[in-house]
């Protein structure tokens, strides 16, 4: 097929684009012509709250990637979806995680379908907003309006988009394993790139930090002595989205400066392995959430995880096998922890993480996304 994923790449950064990149490096792997088009402006400066949207790692992909879509500009919106719609792709896969992204990417949908030739499915992360703004729902319905059928990587996203739209195709295929972050390395010479003290082991929240992921929870957990007495120390490694002093302050209060290491500036794809190597267990003490890249990158990497018991975080988790799924909780994130490291739970854990890895191939998604594909009951069919 002819296929056109619809969404951020690089030179933009994040789990989003990675993903891209990595689905469409698959699908060209299984012999389809595969284009990505990107953004020229993605995010609008009170939308994002990083420091910048750009990586600074050299790329070179074996497809094509061009940078057209202004998320603010309805001329580009015209301009870009007729574009597409002129070079007629047998399918165009559009990523959906914001509904502020619901009317550009929602309107060139709306002309590419006026070829009455090109599917368009969309591979959605969120279709209500851990963040809630005005709007929302409308602008959501206006991107389902113009879309064939969907795939979910967490069964409570298949489930909120029965709320919006019940008769389209739906499919759920979870989040495939981010296997490009680097190669797995000794936990020693990690932590000597790091410059981290051997003597220790690590707990690692990695990612954006913001609110909903539950940093603070995890700060908590660790305000116990047991984490001092058997020299275990948390690394924050992430770029701060949400307001830093906050989270600053609650360190100093709970007097763990010692136990935390922060490394809050953005981590480079090239980056990524080092933490990751590093680390004895990765927490996710998320207090919403839907599916998250990060545990597929732990999976990567071989790394036992806890994550909270929230959104679709638990159906890829397997509880006391490859991690802890707990409550989002302090006290609870603390008592899993303590039972990781007094128990030496690591290699059992590690060996599961090993078999559990297997559900999580990219060709699973591809092939997802291809019978969904047949469910749709004609080319640029409109079922609204």
């Amino acid at each position: 097929m002819k296929i056109t994923i619809l969404g951020p790449a690089h030179p933009l950064r994040g789990g989003i684009a990675a993903l891209n990149e990595r689905l469409a490096k698959q699908l060209t792997a299984e012999g389809h012509d595969v284009n990505i088009v990107s953004f020229s402006l993605q995010y609008p400066k009170f939308l994002f709250p990083g420091k910048t949207q750009f990586s600074d790692d050299t790329v070179v992909f074996s497809f094509p990637v061009t940078a057209e879509i202004n998320s603010v500009n309805p001329l580009n919106w015209l301009k870009t979806g007729r574009k597409i719609q002129k070079a007629q792709p047998d399918l165009v896969i559009v990523r959906f995680w914001l509904p502020f992204m619901g009317m550009s990417l929602g309107t060139i949908c709306k002309l590419v379908k006026k070829n009455r030739h090109t599917k368009i499915i969309s591979v959605v992360d969120n279709i209500i907003p851990h963040e809630k703004r005005p709007g929302d729902k409308f602008l959501s319905n206006y991107f389902i309006k113009n879309v064939d059928g969907f795939i979910a990587m967490s069964k409570s996203v298949l489930n909120d988009l029965t709320l919006f739209d019940a008769k389209k195709p739906k499919k759920f295929s979870p989040h495939p394993i981010y296997d490009h972050y680097g190669k797995i390395e000794s936990r020693e010479t990690a932590l000597q790139k790091l410059n981290l003290d051997g003597r220790f082991n690590y707990v690692l929240f990695f990612g954006f930090i913001r609110d909903y992921k539950g940093l603070d929870l995890l700060l908590h957990a660790f305000a116990d002595e047991y984490f001092v007495q058997n020299k275990i120390r948390l690394i924050v490694a992430g770029e701060f989205y949400a307001d830093a002093s906050k989270y600053l302050k609650l360190i100093e209060y709970l007097n763990i400066q010692d136990k935390v290491v922060l490394k809050t500036d953005y981590i480079p794809n090239s980056e990524v392995e080092n933490y990751f190597n590093a680390a004895d267990i990765v927490a996710q003490p998320y207090k919403s959430a839907t599916q998250s890249g990060v545990t597929q990158i732990g999976y990567h990497f071989n790394k036992p995880m806890l994550v909270t018991d929230v959104g679709g975080l638990s159906e890829i988790i397997p509880n006391g096998r490859a991690g802890y799924v707990v409550p989002p909780d302090a006290a609870e994130i603390r008592n899993a922890l303590i039972d990781f490291f007094s128990n030496s739970r690591a290699a059992n854990f590690i060996e599961n993480v090993k078999k559990e890895k297997e559900r999580f191939g990219w060709n699973k998604m591809t092939q997802t996304i291809y019978s969904l594909c047949e469910k749709i009951k004609s080319p640029g069919h409109s079922q609204n």
